[in-house]
């Protein structure tokens, strides 16, 4: 039996992958930041068939390392709700880290994010791996991988709980009654963790989806939290393996793209890139360098492995578009991928249904209390 077509995401954070894309960039270094920038590399996403975007983020900026690249962003939270507004069935996807942030204010964030998207938002469930954004955010180090992971899980379990915290029928918009809201239809989370606790519910009524789309790496939390497994593997074949290894209902290959443009071919995009800074290879990710042709053919091979792929264009100015004119219209000819449909939901396009609350399918109501600070 035939796959389903292959979903297809890109990373637009930034100029691009490599940390000098900017000076290939097609707009001057200025205009990185601006609304008008943002919205025009969305609607060439959306334009050329993605099933959605996703949005890098720390609260440490990229450049912090010393490297070559920019030096400031503007949040993917804020930057996502731009795009959403902007674009009609785009899926829209930020990295949020809990290890730092609180899961309170995570949940309310996207939550909102899936409303103003009308059922558009995933998110990208990230780490803090730096000891220096404990630091920005004024809290005790995380060290570890066992710590992040324990901060991750426990972080996407409040998340997830505070959305369910809110039945689907929960606001009545009564005029008759006077009544806005059924409020044995709202549940009290109390979650007490190593951490931190909290007692919920949401102050944001239940997300269009139910819940946002979820995207995370294997191991960083458990794979039945996860909608959507990041899995990398040097061939096709290893991808497909930790694929089948990961147990998410989905899993997206991770793909660092530098294709050949009219007046260069990849290699020679690379090495002029290379002079400033070197192209470090992201942990055990596929790499493909050359002509359009070819990673159709990488795509192909990765349809019998995966459910999708996100790729990470070398500069985004100058890959997006071979993307959009040379490969992803052959993806659609030979149906190896398909468009996001109009007025369908990110849960729609993946083909994952709509979750319960898990109050709604626990049964019992918990009572919410009436508390003070």
């Amino acid at each position: 039996m035939p796959r389903p077509a292959l979903h297809l995401a890109v990373e637009i954070d930034g100029d691009g992958a490599h940390p000098a894309a900017w000076r290939r960039a097609a707009h001057s270094p200025g205009e990185l930041l601006t609304p008008r920038r943002l919205a025009r590399v969305a609607a060439v996403a959306e334009n050329a068939g993605f099933t959605l975007v996703t949005l890098e983020d720390s609260i440490l900026p990229p450049g912090a390392d010393g490297g070559s690249g920019p030096v400031g962003r503007i949040g993917a939270v804020e930057r996502a709700a731009f795009v959403a507004a902007s674009t009609s069935v785009l899926g829209v996807a930020p990295v949020v880290a809990t290890t730092y942030a609180e899961p309170f204010h995570v949940s309310s964030q996207l939550a909102s994010l899936d409303h103003v998207s009308a059922g558009r938002a995933g998110w990208v469930v990230g780490a803090e791996e730096d000891p220096a954004a404990a630091r920005a955010w004024g809290r005790p180090v995380v060290e570890g991988a066992d710590a992040l992971a324990r901060e991750a899980r426990d972080g996407l379990r409040v998340v997830r709980d505070l959305w369910d915290s809110w039945e689907d029928d929960a606001v009545i918009r009564s005029v008759a009654t006077s009544r806005y809201l059924d409020r044995s239809r709202l549940h009290a989370v109390d979650f007490v963790g190593e951490t931190y606790s909290v007692k919920g519910p949401s102050i944001v009524p239940r997300p269009p989806q139910g819940r946002p789309v979820v995207l995370a790496r294997p191991g960083l939390v458990p794979a039945g939290l996860a909608d959507v497994a990041l899995v990398g593997g040097a061939t096709p074949a290893e991808a497909g393996e930790a694929a089948r290894a990961a147990g998410a209902p989905l899993a997206f290959a991770e793909v660092e793209v530098a294709l050949d443009t009219p007046g260069e071919s990849a290699r020679e995009r690379i090495a002029d890139l290379e002079r400033y800074s070197p192209w470090q290879p992201g942990p055990n990710r596929l790499r493909y360098t050359g002509p359009a042709a070819g990673l159709v053919d990488l795509l192909a091979e990765l349809a019998g492995q995966v459910d999708g792929v996100r790729l990470r264009p070398l500069v985004l100015d100058e890959d997006l578009a071979v993307l959009s004119r040379l490969v992803l219209p052959e993806l659609f000819v030979r149906r190896l991928a398909a468009r996001p449909l109009p007025g369908t939901t990110l849960r729609t396009s993946l083909g994952l249904p709509r979750p319960l609350s898990r109050f709604t399918t626990d049964g019992a109501a918990t009572p919410v209390r009436e508390e003070t600070r």
